[in-house]
């Protein structure tokens, strides 16, 4: 029995140690977790267009390789722990980013996506003459500013007619229309240049197809997977 008592001993500091580099361990685990919040619109919450239920935020965190096996292991998994906060909100527009960090708390590593203005394109800035974009241009400038994540990656709007005017659905003339988009795109990337980076989806998209396109301009299970290769490189390049 004499002995027992050093090896208890030993064995209880072991644990101990072991203990107290398993509380390390899981404290370091938690710094280095990635959070990766989405807001906007359904160019990022666009699960709902597609029978798998699949959004680009998803497969920046984790790809799924059954459907998509040529992005295996390009992911933020695959770099550590990663976690989703999918904050966007189909039919959102510039006005209503402010409500989607109802609740948010941020802690350690995190990205913040950002894809808004096709829903104030199609409510009426499509017509603008100005000083509507200006205003668009504001709000968004301002929510970016007093959102408390850094890096933001903003990206603009593309073009669901992939630049063909005979696919023009909005009953205006395309000049127009491809006039205003283009304005919106150009206040977009200002923005993004002052507070982040800028995703270009649009010149993305103008490679694209439209099978990369449900119900007239949201993005299908396939267009999901390429907003998620236009974000991509910018995401992993913040790890």
């Amino acid at each position: 029995m004499a002995s027992f008592q050093p090896t208890r001993r030993r064995f209880s500091q072991a644990i101990g140690g072991a203990g107290l580099l398993t509380l390390l361990g899981c404290d370091r685990q938690e710094h280095s977790m990635v959070t990766l919040y989405t807001f906007g619109d359904s160019i990022l919450d666009c699960g709902r267009y597609n029978e798998f239920g699949v959004h680009p935020g998803q497969l920046l965190v984790q790809n799924d390789d059954r459907l998509f096996p040529q992005f295996q292991g390009q992911d933020l998994a695959s770099r550590g722990l990663a976690h989703l906060d999918h904050r966007a909100r189909d039919g959102s527009t510039v006005d209503g980013l402010p409500s989607q960090t109802h609740g948010l708390r941020v802690e350690g590593t995190a990205i913040a996506l950002i894809t808004i203005g096709g829903n104030d394109l199609l409510r009426g800035l499509i017509h603008d003459t100005g000083a509507g974009i200006t205003a668009f241009a504001s709000s968004l400038d301002t929510f970016i500013q007093q959102l408390p994540i850094r890096p933001v990656l903003l990206a603009n709007v593309y073009d669901p007619t992939v630049g063909d005017d005979s696919r023009n659905f909005l009953g205006i003339d395309a000049a127009i229309a491809r006039k205003n988009l283009q304005h919106m795109n150009t206040a977009i990337q200002e923005i993004a240049n002052r507070h982040g980076q800028f995703v270009d989806l649009h010149a993305h998209f103008l490679k694209g197809d439209p099978s990369w396109f449900t119900a007239t301009i949201e993005p299908s299970l396939r267009g999901a997977s390429e907003v998620r290769r236009a974000f991509l490189p910018h995401v992993m390049e913040q790890i």
